[in-house]
């Protein structure tokens, strides 16, 4: 278990610490604002989004046009600067970078007609339209483990619909957090419309409940969830969520094992399996369960772990010490429940916060591998009698942001997935997310919906104007 000194309240308690996870290398520390310098912040922003809500939308998209330009100049700086805050390996903090240019190139595409006013046929001669209008600075509360991907994914249609946003990024990648304002500002975006807000839980409960912050999305775990639900909640401001995931990965007898083992190792070992919506619970019909267990578990042992940097490495540190004790607590908790241990399973000595690849079976409700979301590089596999068994034993979960479903049979698959209690479900194959997709989660996933046209108008104020003709 984490011990005190190394918690993260121990290790935030006066500001951001950047640190190497790589090889506990201190990179810089960042100072929490004072209640002054929180109070400028507040005022420019609001200065800026009063400047920002009157831009034409013209002048908004080549803003947008700009800021992906410059997210691929300063790409491999970028790259860098994530795999050194949080380990993430050199080619996918690239394969990051780029991805946030493509989303920004297409809401700058795309958002101007979504945004658009949307005429209403009434009877008589009447003239009746919707108008989406911002609301005002969206406060967004980010995670860490995708330091660039996650913050532009929510400022991208938040900032295009006329708002102004003000990031509070996590205490590990401020390093980011600061590359991304500048990134705004080069683009040439009104200074402090995108502004960096690094401060406590109890400075951030306050900045929710002030005049100037209209509503707030979070990405990351319930209990931080539910803490600014609340507080949104008491002020009467909407909150967007997006929550952790332990989702479920469903193989059938019918299905094609070799692209399977192939996608669930992607799905689980990617960023060190440090991602809401990878795949956590394999639950396998019995006809193919020693097949893909086994050819699961000779993939997985043949993962190069290492350092981040190395182009040829695909599994890097954990983010946190802290993080990877709660997981190997997970894992220890999980076999002294009666799981069995096929890989894995230890600390990787040495320094830097590595974690072996581990896979355990016979892993059932109740024990902490089923249960809990285990946000680290750990598989646990479960055997299924049937396809209704199946059905039961994914939706045996608190959480419903994503699912996999593999079969031969794509029409049963669909009628599945109508079935399964999560936000979205992948049949026959693993993709990341897109801008052209809504993201987000059911129960205790979160709710709302980001990206795509759900996110260009999830900010915003739809406006009905009804014009009667005089004569």
């Amino acid at each position: 278990m984490t011990n005190e000194a190394n918690s993260p309240a121990a290790i935030y308690a006066n500001g951001g610490v950047s640190r190497n996870p790589a090889s506990d290398e201190l990179i810089a520390t960042y100072p929490y604002q004072t209640p002054d310098e929180v109070e400028r912040l507040l005022d420019n922003n609001a200065s800026a989004f009063r400047l920002w809500r009157a831009t034409p939308m013209t002048e908004r998209v080549a803003a947008y046009r700009r800021l992906a330009s410059t997210l691929r100049e300063r790409s491999e700086a970028l790259a860098s600067l994530i795999t050194a805050e949080m380990g993430k390996t050199i080619g996918e903090a690239r394969a990051e970078v780029a991805k946030c240019a493509v989303t920004i190139d297409w809401i700058a595409g795309n958002g101007p007609a979504i945004l658009a006013d949307e005429p209403v046929t009434v009877d008589g001669d009447d003239e009746v339209y919707v108008s989406y209008l911002p609301v005002g600075t969206i406060l967004a509360v980010m995670p860490w483990n995708f330091p660039i991907w996650q913050v532009l994914r929510a400022s991208g249609p938040v900032m295009l619909s006329g708002n102004g946003f003000v990031l509070k990024h996590a205490p590990n990648v401020m390093g980011a957090a600061h590359a991304l304002q500048e990134i705004y500002e080069a683009a040439g975006f009104p200074k402090g419309l995108f502004a960096n807000l690094n401060a406590d839980n109890e400075t951030v409960a306050h900045v929710i409940e002030d005049s100037r912050i209209a509503a707030v999305t979070l990405t990351g775990s319930m209990r931080a969830g539910a803490a600014v639900a609340s507080t949104a909640a008491k002020a009467l401001k909407k909150s967007l969520l997006e929550l952790g995931g332990s989702d479920a990965f469903i193989v059938l007898a019918d299905a094609n094992i070799d692209r399977a083992v192939e996608a669930a190792i992607r799905g689980r070992f990617q960023n060190a399996g440090q991602v809401c919506l990878a795949a956590k619970r394999f639950i396998l019909e019995r006809p193919v369960a020693e097949e893909f267990t086994r050819k699961f578990v000779e993939a997985a042992k043949a993962l190069k772990v290492g350092d981040p940097m190395d182009a040829s490495t695909q599994i890097g540190p954990m983010a946190r010490k802290d993080l990877r004790d709660e997981l190997h607590d997970q894992v220890e908790r999980t076999i002294a429940a009666g799981a069995t241990l096929l890989l894995g399973g230890k600390k990787v000595p040495g320094a830097g916060n590595f974690y072996e690849p581990t896979v355990l079976s016979d892993v059932a409700p109740g024990m902490a591998a089923f249960d809990e979301e285990t946000f680290g590089p750990v598989a646990a596999i479960t055997i299924a009698d049937d396809v209704e068994h199946a059905i039961e034993l994914a939706n045996t979960s608190d959480y419903g942001l994503c699912g996999n479903l593999w079969t031969g049979d794509v029409a049963r698959a669909q009628r599945m997935a109508r079935r399964l209690e999560t936000g979205g479900v992948f049949i026959n194959g693993f993709s990341a997310s897109d801008a052209r997709i809504p993201v987000g989660g059911v129960k205790k996933s979160g709710y709302g919906r980001e990206l795509s046209h759900f996110g260009l108008r999830e900010f915003t104020n739809a406006q009905a104007v009804w014009a009667k003709t005089v004569s």
